[in-house]
């Protein structure tokens, strides 16, 4: 991003990255990382994407950031797939109680999921939040979860050698 674009995506989502609810995703795990990281690189590629291609980057860029505004303990008692279907729910919930959100932010976030959730994005930018959102995670997950899998798995064999001397 040139630095007029970083100044740019700064003052769409400033609100959002300085509020303390959402400033508590920064120690919730997710793909590797945390959701905070995680919820900004979908928020940027979007940004750029969205932009690239003239449409409301802004409505997008923001709902890319909220699109995950969840906590864990916010599911307690759930399963993991439960959380999986139900966090869009729960994510759009959150974004209305803190931000002002529009429709097209509403059907951004619902639909993020798709087509394993029940919302059908109804707008471009819905559209580019759901492809960007499946394409930064299978990036995360292959850059920070395989790694990280990786070295525990070496550790574990490690200690298999180190118990078998």
């Amino acid at each position: 991003m040139s630095r007029a674009e970083k100044l740019d995506f700064n003052n769409i989502v400033k609100d959002i990255l300085t509020n303390d609810e959402f400033k508590k995703l920064d120690s919730e795990l997710h793909h590797g990382i945390t959701r905070y990281n995680h919820s900004l690189r979908v928020a940027k590629a979007t940004y750029r994407c969205s932009k690239f291609l003239g449409l409301d980057y802004k409505e997008a860029t923001r709902a890319a950031l909220l699109h995950d505004f969840y906590i864990d303990n916010q599911f307690e008692g759930k399963n993991s797939k439960e959380i999986f279907k139900e966090h869009p729910d729960l994510a759009v919930k959150n974004a209305q109680s803190h931000f002002k959100i529009s429709a097209v932010q509403e059907n951004i976030i619902k639909s993020h999921m798709f087509p394993l959730c029940k919302e059908l994005p109804k707008y471009k930018e819905s559209w580019i939040v759901t492809a960007v959102d499946k394409s930064v995670a299978v990036y995360e997950m292959y850059r920070f979860k395989t790694s990280l899998y990786l070295s525990i798995l070496t550790l574990f064999i490690f200690n298999l050698i180190s118990i078998q001397r």
